[in-house]
């Protein structure tokens, strides 16, 4: 099947579905291939990756850094998690709103996460190993968080006796963070 970018409701979020050539070996896939990606609207440079490993029912997120914000293109190496992105642009006509995905191994689907977004998700296999690019690098005192559980966002998340990290159990609902702590639509 042919590379398939699908923007979601949320405007700059793209669903990704790399081609995957199966056979009785296994399979192969290009994880990330900077002129198709472009091409299909992923026109970003990368200059960080990232990989965590987690155990069933972890939850990371939802995680954003504001005046380094980071484009996130985001797939999982072993296992399968259920991928969040939240608009927290002030200003934004789906400002709140949420999209979440199934992203696996097995699957082979991408999600591509924008700055001005947060970013979380939680693992429903045994283990998973989610890998990311980053537009900017970590910056330790710029990293900002809403909490997972948050009900005027509404996630629906599929997972059972979640575990969290101990700051993001301490992470605002989105209407109690400080406007200056958010991004703005259109920057």
């Amino acid at each position: 099947m042919p590379m398939k970018c699908t923007e979601t409701e949320l405007s700059g979020v793209f669903l990704v579905e790399p081609d995957i050539f199966r056979d009785e070996r296994g399979f192969f896939m290009e994880t990330y291939h900077q002129n198709r990606y472009s091409k299909a609207g992923i026109d970003k440079v990368f200059v960080q990756d990232n990989r965590s490993h987690s155990g069933r029912g972890i939850l990371r997120g939802l995680h954003y850094q504001l005046l380094h914000g980071q484009d996130k293109l985001i797939y999982v190496a072993t296992g399968e998690i259920f991928d969040v992105a939240v608009d927290i642009r002030l200003g934004s006509p789906t400002f709140g709103r949420w999209v979440g995905d199934y992203l696996s191994a097995e699957n082979g689907r991408q999600i591509f996460v924008p700055k001005g977004f947060a970013h979380g998700f939680c693992v429903l296999s045994e283990t998973a190993d989610v890998v990311y690019k980053c537009t900017d690098f970590y910056a330790p005192g710029d990293e900002y968080g809403i909490l997972w559980s948050d009900p005027e966002v509404g996630i629906d998340w599929p997972c059972e006796d979640v575990v969290l990290s101990g700051k993001d159990s301490r992470n605002p609902e989105l209407s109690k963070v400080k406007e200056e702590f958010l991004p703005k639509y259109g920057e």
